[in-house]
C-alpha cells in the first residue's frame, strides 16, 4: 500500500502529485516549498516547529509529523532548545538511559509514546513517525526500539485514521558496509516494522554526505543500495520506502525502484542531520546542472568559470549555463542562493520523472555519464580533496544506476 493510502482508503491527492517528499524545517523552507514543490502530496515537518510551519504549507499538502526522537541519541550535547523540547516528553530521561534500554518497562514506554504521539496527533497529520532511536552498531537498542514500535501501534489502534512511518536512522557506514553487519539490522527493522504495524519505511544515513567525492563512497554507496534491496525483500511488497535526504543517492534509489519517494531538502545541505545537533552555518553553494553537483561559492570560482568557458563550445547547453552563472557570480555567493539550487534540483527531478518508470535508471545514468564526460574536460574546482575534480560526484553516482 502506498503512503497515499491510510486505514480509511486512498487519500484524494492533489492533481499532478510528485513523488518528491520535501523536508521542511523553517519558514524560509516553506517559502521555497511553495515556489518549487507545492505539488508535493506530503511534506515532513518536525513536531517541535510544526505549529509555526503548518500554516505556511500549501493548502492541499498532507502533513507528515516527525517528533525527532532520534535526537535523543546525543541529548547530553544537544542545543538548549532541543533539550527543553525533548524533556517535555514523559519519561524522556528513562528512554535515554542505557540500562533502561536494555530492560525497558513496557508501561513507561507506553506513557512516553502517548506523550509524544498525542502532541503529534493534535496537528491532524496523515502520517506520523514511529518514535525510534537511531540504529546502534551493536544490539543495545534493539529492545527499546521494539518496545517503542509496539507502543506506537497500540496508540494508533485507538486513534483516528493515521499512517505510521518507521524511521531507520543509521549513524555510521559500519552498520551496513558488509552483509554480516546488515543481516541483523534488516531483521531488527522487520521486527519493529511488524510491531508498529507501519505502512511506510524511511531510511537515511545521518553521517552520509554523498557530494564530497570521498573515496570511501565507492564502497559505501553500493552497500547502502544493497541495504535498501535487502530491506525491501524482507518487508511486504507494498511497503512505501522514503530514501534520504541526500544529493544524488536518493535519486538513484528512486530511479532504480529501491525507494518510492526520494526525500529532498530545500536548497541547503542535502543531507540529514540528527535533530538537536550544533550544526555550523553552511557554506553558500551553487548548483551546476551540467555537472550535476553543488560547488562552494568563493571568489576563485569566477576564474574557474572563465577557464571552463574556453573549454566548452559556444552554444553548448553547458556553455550557456556557465555563462549565466558567471554573469551573476558575485550576487550568488554574497546572499541566500537557495532559490537557484532549488530551481536546478527541481529541473533534475522532473527530467527523471518524465521517463517511464522502467526507464528512469537509464535516463539518470545517461545524464550522469554526460556530466562525467563534460567534467573530465574541465580544470580542477577550487575545492579540497577528491571533490576538486568536476566529474567526481557524477562518476560515483553514475556507476550505481544500472
Amino acid at each position: 500500500m502506498s503512503i497515499f493510502e491510510t486505514k480509511g482508503g486512498p487519500l484524494k491527492a492533489p492533481s499532478a502529485v510528485t513523488d518528491y517528499l520535501p523536508f521542511v524545517y523553517t519558514e524560509r523552507d516553506c517559502e521555497l516549498l511553495n515556489a518549487f514543490h507545492r505539488d508535493s502530496a506530503f511534506v515532513r515537518v518536525p513536531l517541535q516547529n510544526a505549529k509555526k510551519l503548518v500554516p505556511h504549507l500549501p493548502s492541499k499538502t498532507r502533513v507528515w509529523i516527525d517528533a525527532e526522537v532520534d535526537g535523543l541519541h546525543h541529548l547530553t550535547t544537544a542545543t538548549e532548545s532541543f533539550t527543553q523540547y525533548a524533556k517535555s516528553f514523559e519519561h524522556c530521561d528513562r528512554i535515554v538511559d542505557p540500562d533502561f534500554q536494555a530492560k525497558p518497562d513496557s508501561g513507561i514506554v507506553e506513557e512516553f509514546i502517548n506523550s509524544v504521539l498525542s502532541l503529534s496527533d493534535d496537528l491532524s497529520p496523515k502520517l506520523i513517525s514511529v518514535p525510534q532511536l537511531p540504529i546502534a552498531s551493536d544490539s543495545s537498542r534493539n529492545k527499546i526500539n521494539r518496545e517503542l514500535a509496539r507502543a506506537a501501534s497500540k496508540w494508533a489502534g485507538s486513534r483516528r485514521q493515521v499512517t505510521l512511518i518507521l524511521p531507520v536512522i543509521l549513524t555510521h557506514a559500519s552498520q551496513y558496509a558488509k552483509k554480516t553487519a546488515r543481516n541483523p539490522k534488516v531483521a531488527q527493522v522487520r521486527q519493529c516494522f511488524e510491531a508498529a504495524n507501519a505502512k511506510g519505511l524511511w531510511v537515511v544515513d545521518a553521517s552520509l554526505t554523498d557530494q564530497d567525492g570521498a573515496g570511501t563512497l565507492d564502497v559505501r554507496l553500493p552497500a547502502l543500495i544493497e541495504l535498501h534491496r535487502e530491506l525491501s525483500a524482507s518487508l511486504p511488497g507494498n511497503t512505501s520506502v522514503v530514501a534520504g535526504p541526500y544529493w544524488g543517492l536518493n535519486l538513484v534509489l528512486w530511479a532504480r525502484g529501491g525507494a518510492r519517494y526520494p526525500a529532498v531538502t530545500l536548497g541547503n545541505r542535502y543531507r540529514y542531520h540528527l535533530p538537536g545537533g550544533r550544526v555550523q552555518k553552511p557554506n553558500v553553494r551553487i548548483a551546476f546542472d551540467p555537472i550535476k553537483r553543488l560547488v562552494v561559492a568563493k571568489p576563485e570560482l569566477a576564474d574557474w568559470l572563465k577557464e571552463s568557458l574556453k573549454r566548452v563550445p559556444a552554444g553548448d547547453p553547458a556553455s550557456i549555463e556557465f555563462m549565466a552563472i558567471s554573469e551573476k557570480i558575485e550576487s550568488l555567493w554574497q546572499g541566500d542562493n537557495r532559490d537557484q539550487i532549488c530551481r536546478v534540483y527541481r529541473k533534475w527531478l522532473d527530467s527523471i520523472a518524465a521517463a517511464p518508470i522502467a526507464g528512469r535508471a537509464l535516463v539518470l545514468y545517461q545524464q550522469l555519464s554526460s556530466s562525467y564526460v563534460l567534467g573530465r574536460t574541465l580544470g580542477d574546482l577550487p575545492e579540497d580533496g577528491p571533490s576538486r575534480r568536476p566529474e567526481r560526484v557524477a562518476q560515483q553516482l553514475m556507476l550505481l544506476c544500472l
